[in-house]
């Protein structure tokens, strides 16, 4: 079956009303415990919430620009035409710690071709621009005030990438694969069973629901976790 823009958009928002730690369990039960990003790559502001297929970057150090460095695939802004509705930019800056990688302009100019937000495992500029973009999520691991201009710079876009990982050193991420992320990290759902991760979520949801309303109403722990299924 063909996966069209509106269900991927959907897909979506039923991802962004599940907690992390729903699905990564829900994942570890499934065989995959290791899609958790490092940890040190957090959201500018806990509340950001984000959901959507990847929309990939790889960069790297690079004194070269422009006409120094061509890179036609980026000709024409075609970086930002190749983005799709809904999705989430993932950059790889391959252990660059030193100039933002990412800011204010590229979100905004990224927002314009449908991206809902952006993973970066290195950094970003602009803090406090980016924290006044309604409906944006940006995650990352440090803010700096340094141009990336002639220190980094984007090489390709839509290809297969690694991104530094929790339980193992790297996790691929694959464009299209779904990227979520709250206040407790970022987690990648690999598109060919994003339908079945989403199911057992929402399921789960609800029972934890069930569980957070009898707990908080005073019912006997060992009562609730058996009527909920948690034993």
């Amino acid at each position: 079956m063909e996966i069209t823009p509106d269900m991927v958009q959907q897909i979506s928002i039923r991802l962004r009303q599940c907690k992390i730690a729903t699905i990564y369990d829900v994942l570890d039960k499934l065989g995959y415990p290791n899609q958790c990003l490092d940890l040190a790559i957090k959201p500018l502001d806990p509340g950001m919430r984000i959901a959507g297929p990847a929309f990939t970057i790889r960069g790297t150090r690079e004194p070269r620009y422009d006409s120094n460095f061509p890179r036609p695939q980026f000709d024409d802004f075609g970086m930002f035409k190749a983005m799709t509705k809904g999705c989430i930019v993932v950059i790889n800056a391959e252990k660059d710690q030193l100039v933002g990688h990412w800011g204010e302009m590229m979100s905004l100019a990224a927002q314009q071709f449908g991206a809902t937000g952006a993973v970066i495992d290195g950094g970003t500029r602009d803090r406090e621009g980016i924290l006044n973009i309604p409906g944006w999520g940006l995650f990352t691991r440090y803010t700096s005030p340094i141009e990336s201009k002639s220190r980094w710079r984007s090489q390709e876009f839509g290809i297969p990438i690694y991104m530094s990982g929790t339980t193992t050193s790297v996790v691929l991420v694959q464009s299209g694969d779904y990227v979520v992320g709250d206040a407790d990290g970022v987690l990648v759902i690999p598109s060919e069973f994003v339908d079945r991760v989403l199911v057992e979520a929402e399921r789960t949801e609800v029972l934890e629901e069930g569980t957070r309303r009898d707990l908080a109403a005073g019912h006997p722990i060992w009562e609730v976790y058996q009527r909920y299924q948690r034993m």
